[in-house]
């Protein structure tokens, strides 16, 4: 093991742990702010913006089209209420604007999702390093943050480990944007802030059943997932081992802490109808029996819903046995009814969704002033990012939470230093 020796570096105004998204974005506001200030990111990794790097399957889901603050806040599982201020300050339109005035085009797709035109995340990463150097922002890489102390004069001591030494930096302002990492988290406790405990956010389901078996790749379009006293609503996908797509991300994520106390173990139900309540369902399926043509054909070959995948309604009309219209009773068609609109499965894991891994917890949102995203107890002390108790589902919105949170405590940063 190399020996670690111990030195202290020069001075830094405004030293940012964590190179992702919300790191970066408050780096680069701080320095524009103030053409003085000695920034400097801390990045425990090879590479910066990670994160950025591999979202949206290698496009970077940059936000989303949603431009009203009070609609914005909808999206966050956890934050939302906090968020709501911020986002009459920066909002997506500044985000587009931002990015656009730099050179990175972005375009608006079909669902509201933001991307960069050359459907390259690699876009988006070089124009916030471009900025970041324009700015004069300095970045170590390979370098973690070890502990982070108050300096009785004002300011922070760091004690940063980087190619096996302990280098000591000394900085004004201190901004971590972390993320999720278990070190940083230790650090933030030592300096006297509370921690919601992390857990997983954003996830599919794993589900064995006969009804779905050999169906991967099926996708209904209006579904309607029930899991206790929570709903979701949209799109999804049947895959290998279960459960996928939009619906399913959203009610992973609201239903994030439940799912976690029940080890991912608990009864889900599924309409594969979207709102249709069983009353309308039994009267379309009657119709379908009473028609004369229908007498003699099977159930399974003769779909009653056009939204229903044929090979899906194949197998979930099997739950009856193989009927023909003509032969099916008043309480097998009730039956049928309340399969398709109330289906029960038993979820028994979680899957990851893609490469993207969110966790809701995090710094209590409480001890921050979300107009600055300054510490309440500790001045000098800022946060952004995933670092907060802060998630959104999908579709961008944890990234705007980022740029958002990553843009105000670069005004803080960079405004009245030495004022603490």
């Amino acid at each position: 093991m190399a020996s670690m020796s111990k030195q202290t570096q020069f001075n830094w105004d405004v030293v940012v742990v964590g190179g992702g998204a919300a790191g970066f974005f408050a780096a680069i506001r701080a320095a524009e702010l103030n053409s003085k200030l000695r920034v400097l990111i801390v990045e425990k990794s090879s590479q910066t913006l990670g994160k950025v790097l591999i979202s949206g399957g290698g496009r970077c889901n940059v936000t989303h089209a949603c431009f009203d603050p009070a609609q914005l806040i909808n999206f966050y599982p956890r934050g939302g209420r906090a968020l709501r201020g911020a986002f009459s300050r920066f909002q997506p339109a500044d985000t587009v604007k931002w990015f656009e005035e730099r050179g990175a085009r972005l375009k608006t797709e079909a669902d509201n999702r933001i991307f960069p035109v050359t459907d390259s995340s690699k876009t988006i990463a070089d124009c916030l390093r471009n900025a970041a150097q324009q700015a004069g922002v300095k970045v170590h890489l390979g370098a973690a943050l070890q502990t982070a102390q108050k300096n009785p004069k004002g300011g922070f001591r760091l004690e940063v480990r980087q190619e096996g030494e302990v280098s000591l930096l000394q900085t004004q302002k201190l901004l971590i944007a972390a993320g999720s990492d278990p070190k940083t988290r230790e650090v933030v406790k030592a300096l006297g802030h509370t921690i919601e405990d992390p857990v997983p956010s954003l996830f599919t389901f794993n589900v064995k059943d006969k009804r779905i078996e050999g169906l991967a790749g099926v996708a209904v379009e209006d579904v309607t997932l029930k899991m206790e006293s929570l709903s979701q609503r949209g799109s999804m996908l049947i895959t290998h081992w279960g459960m996928s797509g939009p619906a399913v991300l959203k009610l992973s994520a609201w239903s994030a802490r439940i799912l976690f106390e029940k080890k991912y173990r608990t009864a889900l139900t599924v309409n594969w109808l979207g709102d249709y309540r069983l009353d309308a369902a039994l009267e379309v399926l009657q119709r379908n029996k009473d028609w004369h043509e229908n007498t003699r054909k099977k159930i399974s070959a003769q779909p009653a819903f056009s939204q229903i995948p044929i090979r899906l309604w194949k197998q979930l009309a099997q739950f009856i046995g193989d009927k023909t219209w003509g032969d099916i009773s008043k309480a097998e068609l009730r039956k049928l009814a309340e399969e398709l609109t109330a289906g029960q499965f038993n979820i028994t894991g979680k899957g990851l969704f893609k490469d993207e891994f969110v966790t809701c917890g995090g710094v209590n949102l409480d001890e921050v002033d979300f107009k600055t995203m300054q510490s309440r107890l500790m001045p000098g002390l800022f946060f952004a990012g995933e670092v907060l108790d802060i998630d959104g589902v999908t579709g961008g919105f944890n990234f705007q939470s980022a740029w958002t949170t990553g843009w105000l405590a670069g005004n803080g940063l960079g405004n009245g230093l030495g004022n603490e």
